[in-house]
């Protein structure tokens, strides 16, 4: 009888130990044809990214939330929960923060901004508006809604605006605004 239990307990022992991980040559990609259009292939918590070209840093990009989705054979990040994006000159030195609620990011690094958009220069200059981009190519920030721009002895509204990604120099559309004459 301990005999038979013992022949059936290594039988056992042998079966489970040879159904336990895959053989060295199988490596198989992870399942995603259950992942629709509208579903992400990623998501995290506490995101931070970065933006670089030729290895230099251009900017940071950081979240509470960020899902990753696959758009026409490329992906795209769409960040919530407090976005903020730092950019930065040629030298590394920080120049411009943009703040929003929402954010989307393509492949090509153009930025997105959706939601109490509040972008703000070293030199002072603060833009408010609800909807931004930011893009890689020429560097530009645009908008084609409502905007308000503050500098410290002007505001300017108007609906719509485009600016180097500085705030240095800026162009706004049908506008009308205040200064301080001196």
């Amino acid at each position: 009888m301990r005999k038979g239990f013992i022949v059936f307990f290594l039988q056992g022992l042998l079966i489970v130990l040879s159904g336990c991980g895959a053989s060295e040559g199988e490596h198989r990609p992870p399942e995603t044809g259950f992942i629709g259009a509208n579903h992400p292939v990623q998501e995290s918590w506490s995101v931070r990214l970065a933006l670089t070209e030729s290895g230099s840093r251009k900017g940071v990009i950081e979240a509470g939330h960020g899902t990753e989705y696959r758009v026409n054979g490329g992906t795209e990040h769409h960040l919530d929960e407090g976005v903020k994006v730092t950019l930065f000159d040629q030298s590394g030195t920080p120049t411009t923060s943009i703040a929003a609620q929402k954010a989307v990011i393509h492949d090509n690094q153009d930025i997105e901004a959706l939601g109490n958009v509040v972008i703000a220069a070293r030199g002072g200059a603060v833009i408010r508006t609800e909807y931004a981009k930011r893009t890689a190519l020429d560097r530009m920030i645009r908008s084609n809604r409502f905007v308000t721009i503050t500098r410290p002895e002007e505001t300017v509204r108007g609906e719509g605006f485009e600016s180097d990604q500085n705030l240095k120099k800026f162009r706004i559309f049908k506008g009308s605004g205040e200064a301080l004459l001196k």
